[in-house]
C-alpha cells in the first residue's frame, strides 16, 4: 500500500472535484487504500442524508470504492503509533481531532502516503508523508 485516502479526498474524488481521479488512474488499485475511519466517517456523512437521489448516488459510489480499494484496519501497530502521535501532539500544545490521529497511525504504520487537502493539520505529526491530490501538489514529509 503507497497511499491511503483521507476522508475529504474520499468526499471530492465522489464529487469529482480536485485532481484525485486523476492520480488514482495513474495507479494500480492495490496501491490505494482507505483507512478504517476513513469508512467510518463516510458511512456517518451518507447515513445522516435524507433519502433521495444523493444518498444512493454516494453509497453506490461508497461500496464501488470499498470494492476497489482495500479497507486498512486500525490494528496494534496503528494504535501504537496514533498513541505516540496523540501524546507528542498533546507535549507541544498543536493537537488535532481524534479521528484524524487514528488516520495518521495508519498511515503511519503501514508506512504509507496519506493524500488529503488538510495538509495544514497532518503536518503537525511528525514523519508523516501528506500528499494534496486535490490541487497536484507532490508528497510533503512532515516534521
Amino acid at each position: 500500500m503507497k497511499y491511503l485516502l483521507d476522508t475529504n479526498s474520499l468526499s471530492y474524488l465522489f464529487r469529482g472535484e480536485g485532481r484525485i481521479a486523476e492520480h488514482l488512474r495513474a495507479l494500480m488499485p492495490s496501491d490505494v487504500g482507505i483507512p478504517a475511519p476513513v469508512l467510518y466517517e463516510s458511512r456517518h456523512g451518507i447515513l445522516r442524508l435524507s433519502s433521495g437521489a444523493r444518498k444512493t448516488t454516494l453509497q453506490t459510489a461508497l461500496d464501488r470504492a470499498i470494492d476497489t480499494m482495500d479497507v486498512v484496519p486500525f490494528d496494534a501497530a496503528a494504535a501504537e503509533a496514533a498513541a505516540r502521535i496523540r501524546a507528542q501532539l498533546e507535549q507541544v500544545g498543536t493537537g488535532i481531532g481524534p479521528i484524524d490521529i487514528l488516520i495518521a497511525g495508519i498511515a503511519l504504520a503501514t508506512t504509507s502516503t496519506l493524500v488529503t487537502r488538510n495538509v495544514r493539520e497532518f503536518s503537525r505529526v511528525d514523519g508523516l508523508t501528506v500528499d494534496n491530490w486535490y490541487d497536484g501538489s507532490p508528497s510533503l514529509p512532515t516534521g
